[in-house]
């Protein structure tokens, strides 16, 4: 495949990439705020939920919190893979993923942990597909995956602008 070919399955993941871990440092992104080149200005998810405390991310805004949408963007990615890898279909407690909605400091560590381990085996399954045709349950998921990760993403980041606006 030349450079300038992009495979089904590569350009979902580049997508879930910048949704999660932010841009690539001085390059363009698809829909996220730039990257400087410093590194400096990655708003993805992952990066967004290690600039709040516990307590930031325990506070009520509109009546949700941050670890609450963090907890169930975790667990929609464990979902994922288990329902594409494992065949697993549920049923799955989708208004019980945002519970406890308030962590303490080790908690708010454990669930930053659990997030970045929902996203690496969502792209190590994903990956066992590279070979594969694209299939629509592959596509629909990992899409599907795309589309959560970057709504909760939107979310959070307009939560933590209220609650900029509190302090």
């Amino acid at each position: 495949m030349s450079e300038e070919q992009q495979g089904w399955l590569e350009g979902i993941l580049d997508i879930l990439k910048e949704a999660v871990e932010g841009g690539t440092p001085g390059q363009s992104t698809a829909f996220l705020d730039g990257t400087k080149a410093d590194g400096s200005g990655n708003h993805g998810l992952l990066a967004t939920l290690d600039g709040l405390s516990a307590a930031q991310a325990s506070r009520d805004v509109n009546g949700s919190t941050v670890a609450g949408h963090a907890r169930h963007t975790a667990f929609h990615m464990e979902v994922i893979v288990r329902w594409e890898r494992d065949g697993d279909r549920g049923p799955f407690d989708w208004k019980g993923s945002f519970l406890p909605a308030q962590v303490d400091e080790e908690e708010w560590a454990a669930l930053r942990e659990r997030v970045r381990r929902a996203y690496e085996d969502l792209l190590a399954f994903a990956r066992t597909q590279a070979d594969a045709p694209a299939s629509g349950d592959a596509v629909g998921g990992l899409t599907g995956a795309v589309a959560h990760v970057a709504y909760h993403l939107g979310s959070i980041r307009q939560m933590v602008k209220a609650l900029e606006t509190q302090t």
